[in-house]
């Protein structure tokens, strides 16, 4: 049945539903029990999950279309200029941004000559490696902690030691690294990340 010349119902229907599946379960394993479980940051869990959404279903849609290599280079290079202006996003959570965007284009777009053995092996593999760099490198116990700092004057790159010195002083922390995030004039403060060893985890 067809209205309009388009279909009500075809046997994609199921195909996207059993695929939409397996990408959801993945990627709460990603989201929620890697990156979350060890930044303790819910501001990107939203962004992660949306994304991922969009694209996996934006991919299997545009996939109908029998998309050759370079629209599907396109789509990449589209998702790689993506920025947010109101805010600077850390190095790791790139990463993870572009794990789940990943995985959703493989599991979207996987055609007949890739069986769901492979795309589950897929999936599984990047979360090993995932969870051997999470739970088995030394920056296991490395964890971040956002703090508002009122002395521009530190956060300049000649002042960099200083800034470090200062922090470290107030906060009692061995500080490892330090990124300056948003500056606001007006009030004479920036948005600070600290970076640090916490033994108790």
């Amino acid at each position: 049945m067809e209205f309009l010349d388009i279909p009500f119902f075809d046997d994609d229907f199921y195909k996207m539903i059993f695929r939409f599946c397996i990408n959801i379960f993945f990627l709460t394993i990603i989201i929620r029990f890697l990156y979350y479980k060890n930044s303790k940051r819910k501001d990107y869990l939203f962004t992660y999950y949306m994304i991922s959404l969009i694209v996996f279903f934006l991919c299997f849609t545009l996939k109908k279309y029998n998309l050759d290599i370079g629209m599907a280079l396109g789509l990449f290079a589209i998702f790689g200029i993506i920025r947010y202006r109101t805010d600077t996003i850390p190095i790791k959570e790139m990463t993870y941004l572009f794990v789940v965007i990943g995985i959703s284009v493989i599991n979207s777009l996987a055609n007949k000559k890739m069986s769901y053995s492979e795309i589950v092996l897929a999936n599984t593999l990047i979360i090993f490696v995932l969870t051997i760099i999470e739970k088995f490198w030394y920056l296991k116990n490395e964890v971040s902690k956002n703090i508002v700092y009122g002395n521009l004057e530190n956060i300049k790159p000649e002042n960099y030691n200083f800034l470090k010195l200062d922090l470290e002083t107030k906060t009692g922390l061995t500080i490892n690294r330090v990124s300056i995030g948003d500056i606001d004039l007006k009030k004479n403060t920036s948005k600070i990340t600290i970076y640090y060893f916490n033994s108790k985890i």
